[in-house]
């Protein structure tokens, strides 16, 4: 597209001979921070498209930036990176550009792994000794447990159904009542941090983003919060000295407000 062209140029000429001093000044590192900011603005904005529009083209400027700081190492360029990917996804896909037949995600997944090792064969990279390599070790807690246990899930280890993963949420909450009970703060850690990978688990079952259910949770305890705050403001009355009865029910009083936005169950 001319758009994509004009966005290339204004790249180049941003770390040209006579461009901006502070683009010309940024390297790898420096833009690492910039990426993953920009990566998770992108999925903040998912639920409006007139933000998620402008987030997606400060990612693609990440990405052509990159390109062009290759490009100047005479590594590769933006031309490559393209059709590289464009190769990739189409050998991926057998099974629309191909003769090959699935009916299920999961054959494609396990067919996509599969060409994944294909691949690096081919590449004589050195062989994966496990499918869980590759996760990157910056990726949040959250979004690493849904990467390993989505890996482990394409070759079949995985729970059966919803269900099942719910009642190993019910063990884990078991576990941590006991470890509590027993005053032991190392084994209460860890149960805690088993109640979260179970959750990432429910999560990725059921289809969702663990991240932005989370955050939407985070959006919805903030908003009630503050306005439980307007209410003691408005009375006149210190918000410290309430008891827990008052603060549960101007709580419960905040959640039946116009415009809150709750489904058919709300969380505590």
């Amino acid at each position: 597209m001319e758009e994509f062209s004009q966005l290339i140029d204004l790249v180049d000429i941003l770390r040209g001979e006579n461009g901006c001093p502070w683009d010309k000044e940024q390297t790898r590192e420096t833009l690492k921070p910039m990426l993953v900011e920009e990566a998770f603005e992108v999925i903040e904005a998912m639920d409006n498209p007139a933000e998620l529009r402008e987030e997606l083209g400060d990612l693609l400027f990440q990405v052509i930036f990159h390109a062009r700081i290759a490009k100047e190492n005479g590594e590769f360029d933006i031309r490559d990176v393209l059709g590289g990917i464009l190769q990739k996804m189409v050998r991926r896909h057998p099974h629309i550009f191909g003769d090959k037949k699935f009916s299920t995600s999961s054959e494609v997944l396990k067919s996509w792994e599969e060409i994944k090792r294909r691949e690096k064969a081919h590449a004589q990279k050195p062989e994966k000794k496990s499918i869980l390599e590759g996760i990157p070790k910056s990726l949040p807690a959250l979004y690493q447990a849904l990467q390993l246990t989505t890996k482990a899930a394409r070759v079949g280890f995985d729970w059966p159904d919803v269900e099942s993963i719910a009642a190993k949420m019910h063990e884990e909450l078991d576990e941590l009542q006991k470890a509590a009970q027993e005053r032991n703060p190392e084994e209460v850690s860890e149960e805690i941090g088993d109640i979260f990978f179970v959750a990432v688990n429910l999560a990725r079952r059921c289809g969702v983003d663990p991240e932005t259910a989370l955050g939407k949770s985070n959006r919805k305890f903030h908003e009630r919060f503050q306005r439980m705050e307007a209410s003691f403001v408005r009375e006149g009355v210190a918000m410290e000295e309430a008891t827990a009865e008052e603060l549960e029910t101007r709580w419960q009083a905040a959640k039946r407000e116009p415009g809150d936005g709750r489904r058919r169950r709300d969380p505590p």
